[in-house]
């Protein structure tokens, strides 16, 4: 049964497809949760509609996440930490940390999952932290780790 899809549905495609599924999953599970309608001359016509919706709506988070990856690009933060031999620190600073940082400070809200930090930074020193704001959005903030009472 060929369905359009009204909703991003994954595994299956994206709002505005028109995809080939088994009559028993868009039957039962597809057409009675809103996902898809059935692919007729006039669900095509809205399924042109769908997709310049989609196409606007992603214009338009895209250039927000540019503006939010320029405002974070001119971003440094700066967190003192207790440090024993080496410069090592005794706790570390993660992503939540960073996020925290970024709203109490900057006023910026930006989800933890989003920050791309391999690993908790346990030593002192400045690094470079990427955030994905969106799939082609990566913007850079400057994280400075000093040492307590220094």
């Amino acid at each position: 049964m060929e369905v359009l899809l009204l909703r991003d549905v994954p595994g299956v495609g994206n709002a505005g497809q028109v995809k080939k599924v088994a009559d028993g999953y868009a039957r039962n599970f597809l057409l009675p949760r809103k996902l898809a309608v059935a692919a007729t001359s006039s669900a095509l016509k809205q399924a042109e509609g769908i997709k310049q919706a989609v196409a606007r709506r992603e214009a338009k988070t895209r250039g927000e996440a540019e503006e939010l990856a320029n405002l974070l690009g001119q971003t440094s933060l700066t967190f003192q930490a207790k440090a024993g031999e080496g410069d090592r620190l005794f706790g570390s600073i993660t992503a939540a940390d960073i996020a925290e940082a970024l709203a109490s400070e900057k006023h910026i809200t930006v989800d933890k999952r989003k920050i791309e930090l391999p690993s908790p930074i346990k030593e002192l020193g400045t690094r470079q932290v990427a955030i994905k704001l969106h799939p082609e959005v990566t913007a850079r903030v400057v994280v400075v780790v000093g040492k307590e009472g220094a």
